[in-house]
C-alpha cells in the first residue's frame, strides 16, 4: 500500500510538489510539509502541513517512526543546510529513502561582475573594496556577520527581508520588508533610487529574485554571489519538480499518468 511522504518545505518548488502529490492521479495515502515556522504568515501548501522544528536529527527520526514515514523529500531552501543534515541523519538512522529536490544555481553570463564567496563571512569581507552603498538579500538572519566585519561602519546597508531581520545588524542600516517575485524594472528602479554600489546575494536560483541580478548586470554593478553549501554526503539531489515525480512513480508513490504531464 502506499504510504507517508514528508516533504520538508518552504520553497515554491515544495509547494508545486505538495499539490501535484495531493491531487488527481497522486497514489499516496498521506502527504505532510513540515514548515520551519520563522516567517509568520507563510504560503501554505495543498495537504497536511505541520510547523516547526523537530528537536534536532534524534526527534526527526522520532517522527519519522512514529508517523509511518516511508519516504523523506527535502525541498527546503538551497541554504538551509541545518534541517538538510537532520534530515540526512535521521533518514540514514532509521532506513527512510530521503532525496533532495534543489532548483539549479544561477550561472554568470556575458556582461555580469560576479565575485564568488564562500560563505557570509567572505562576502562581507569583500564589500569594501567594491563599494559603499550595499543591497544586501541574503536573508534577516546572519546579519551579525556584516555587522561585526572590519570596515562595517564606512559602509551603508540596504537589507531587504520578508520579515524584520534579527539584530545585531550594521550600523548604518535601512530595512526594506517584501517579498518576490520582483520585476527587472522595479529591482533596477530600487538600485538607481537608492544609489546603490554592490549587490550581495545567495545563490538561491529560480526566477523570483533573479530580477535583481539583471538588473545590476545593466547598470554594470558587481554582485557578491555566496556559493551553495553542498548537499549532505549520499543525498541524492533532483533538479525540477518532475524529477520528483518520476522518482515517486518508480516508489508506486505516484501514478504513471501524472508523472507523464513532466516531459
Amino acid at each position: 500500500m502506499p504510504g507517508h511522504i514528508l516533504l520538508l518545505g518552504g520553497t515554491a518548488e515544495a509547494r508545486q510538489l505538495a499539490a501535484e502529490l495531493t491531487g488527481p492521479g497522486a497514489a499516496t495515502t498521506r502527504v505532510t510539509t513540515s514548515l520551519a515556522g520563522r516567517v509568520a504568515r507563510p504560503r501554505m501548501p495543498a495537504g497536511a502541513v505541520r510547523i516547526g522544528g523537530f528537536g534536532g536529527p534524534e526527534g526527526l527520526a522520532d517522527w519519522l517512526r512514529t508517523h509511518g514515514v516511508d519516504t523523506v523529500v527535502d525541498a527546503t531552501h538551497p541554504f538551509a543546510g541545518t534541517i538538510s543534515a537532520n534530515a540526512a541523519e535521521a533518514a540514514k538512522a532509521t532506513g527512510t529513502p530521503l532525496f533532495a529536490l534543489r532548483r539549479p544555481g544561477w550561472t554568470a553570463g556575458p556582461g555580469d561582475r560576479w565575485h564568488p564567496a564562500d560563505d557570509l563571512a567572505h562576502a562581507a569581507e569583500r564589500l569594501p573594496a567594491l563599494g559603499r552603498r550595499i543591497f544586501l538579500t541574503t536573508g534577516r538572519l546572519g546579519l551579525a556577520v556584516f555587522a561585526a566585519s572590519p570596515g562595517a561602519d564606512a559602509l551603508h546597508f540596504l537589507v531587504r527581508s520578508v520579515e524584520h531581520p534579527e539584530p545585531p545588524l550594521p550600523r548604518h542600516t535601512d530595512v526594506l520588508l517584501d517579498r518576490g517575485p520582483y520585476t527587472v524594472e522595479g529591482e533596477t528602479a530600487l538600485l538607481r533610487d537608492h544609489a546603490i554600489d554592490v549587490l550581495v546575494t545567495k545563490d538561491s536560483g529560480g526566477p523570483a529574485t533573479a530580477a535583481k541580478l539583471t538588473a545590476a548586470r545593466n547598470l554594470g554593478l558587481p554582485v557578491v554571489v555566496v556559493r551553495r553549501p553542498p548537499p549532505p554526503d549520499g543525498v541524492t539531489v533532483v533538479h525540477d519538480v518532475a524529477s520528483v515525480l518520476r522518482v515517486l512513480c518508480v516508489k508506486g508513490r505516484f501514478s504513471r499518468d501524472a508523472a507523464d504531464r513532466y516531459p
